[in-house]
C-alpha cells in the first residue's frame, strides 16, 4: 500500500461523511496519473505554495497602501491568517484539511497590487469587467508555469471561485474558506487600524466587545467556535444568528470608520490612477507587454493581456514601472 492509498483509507475511517474525501475527487482539467505519496489535493497545495504568484503575495496591499512598519497585513499574511483558520474549522469539523489548505492559499492569487483600489480601477476599463476570485481561478487554470496553469482539482479550483460571491462551493471545505476569509480580515483590519491609530478601542461598541472579545486572539476564537458549534452535524457551513449579526456590526464600523478613513485610505485615488495609466499605456502599446503575454494577446486580445500583466504586479513593480513610463528619468553632466 502506498503512502497515497494510506491516506485515503485512513480519510474513509476518520472525516465526517460530509467530507469531501481525496479518492472521490472529480479530477483535473487534464489527467494525470496518481502519485505514491501525495493525494490529490496535497499536490494541489504543494503546487500553489511553489508557485511564482503565491510568492508574490508578500509584496502585495492587504487594506492599508504602503503603511510604515513591519507589522501591517500583506496579502500574504492574510492568505496564511485565513489558511489557518480554515483548517482549524475544518479539523474540528472532521472535514478534510488538506482541501480546505489548498484553496485557502489560492483563494487571492488574483488580487491586484493595491489590494482593491487596483481591483476597482480594473473593473472599470476591463471588457466585462474584473474580479479577484476569477482572476485567482485564471491565474491557476492558465497564468502560471507559462501558460500551463496548475491543473488543480475541480474542487480547490470551485473553493478558489467560489470564496467570494452569491455561488456557493459544493463543497464544505469551499463553504469553510468563505467565513474564514471574513473572520481573518474583520479582526486583522481592525487589529492594523488599531495599530496604525486609524481607530481606538473605545471606538469599538461595549455590546462587540461583550458579544465577540475584548481583544484580537479573543474575537477569532470566538468567531471560529462558533461555526464550529453550528455546522457540527449540518450538511452546510453556518453561523449562530447573535455572532453573525455581530460580525456585520463589526465589518460595517470598519467600513464607516477605516475603509472610509482618509488617514487609512487617503493614497487610493493615486494608486487607482497609477493603474489606469498603466492600462492605458499598455494597451496602446501592446509590443511592450512581456513575452509571456503575447500569447494571450494573440488568443484573447490586448485587454485581456495587459490585465493579466498588471494584476500579477506587486505594489512596488507597479510603481516603478509607472515611474520608468511617465516620470523623467535622472541624468548626469560630465
Amino acid at each position: 500500500m502506498s503512502h497515497r492509498t494510506r491516506t485515503q483509507a485512513n480519510e474513509r475511517l476518520i472525516l465526517s461523511s460530509h467530507a469531501c474525501y481525496s479518492d472521490s475527487s472529480l479530477g483535473r482539467q487534464r489527467p494525470e496519473e496518481e502519485e505514491e505519496l501525495r493525494t490529490c489535493f496535497q499536490r494541489d497545495v504543494d503546487r500553489i505554495i511553489h508557485s511564482k504568484s503565491f510568492r508574490r503575495l508578500k509584496h502585495k496591499t492587504q487594506v492599508f497602501l504602503r503603511p510604515e512598519g513591519d507589522h501591517y497585513r500583506t496579502r500574504m499574511t492574510h492568505t496564511l491568517e485565513v489558511t489557518r483558520i480554515a483548517r482549524t474549522i475544518a479539523r474540528a469539523l472532521a472535514l478534510n484539511e488538506d482541501l480546505t489548505e489548498a484553496a485557502a492559499l489560492g483563494h487571492d492569487l488574483g488580487h491586484t497590487p493595491f489590494g482593491h483600489a487596483g481591483e476597482r480601477s480594473l473593473d472599470q476599463v476591463l471588457p466585462g469587467g474584473f474580479h479577484h476570485n476569477v482572476q485567482s481561478l485564471r491565474v491557476v487554470d492558465k497564468l502560471e508555469r507559462d501558460g500551463d496553469g496548475l491543473n488543480l482539482t475541480y474542487e480547490v479550483r470551485r473553493g478558489i471561485l467560489c470564496h467570494t460571491g452569491k455561488e456557493l462551493p459544493e463543497t464544505l471545505e469551499g463553504q469553510i474558506l468563505r467565513v474564514a476569509d471574513r473572520i481573518a480580515y474583520i479582526n486583522a483590519d481592525i487589529d492594523d487600524a488599531l495599530r496604525g491609530e486609524i481607530i481606538y478601542p473605545i471606538d469599538i461598541p461595549v455590546y462587540l466587545k461583550e458579544t465577540l472579545g475584548y481583544t484580537y486572539s479573543e474575537r477569532i476564537n470566538t468567531m471560529t467556535c462558533d461555526v464550529i458549534r453550528a455546522s457540527e452535524g449540518q450538511d452546510h457551513i453556518c453561523q449562530s444568528e447573535a455572532i453573525a449579526a455581530a460580525m456585520s456590526d463589526l465589518r460595517e464600523l470598519l467600513f464607516e470608520q477605516v475603509y472610509r478613513n482618509p488617514k487609512a485610505k487617503g493614497e487610493e485615488g493615486k494608486a487607482q490612477d497609477m493603474i489606469l495609466r498603466l492600462f492605458e499605456y499598455y494597451d496602446k502599446n501592446p509590443d511592450e507587454l512581456p513575452g509571456e503575454f503575447q500569447f494571450i494577446r494573440e488568443e484573447e486580445g490586448v485587454a485581456r493581456a495587459v490585465a493579466d500583466y498588471i494584476a500579477g504586479m506587486t505594489d512596488s513593480y507597479a510603481v516603478e514601472k509607472y515611474a520608468e513610463l511617465f516620470l523623467p528619468a535622472a541624468w548626469t553632466v560630465k
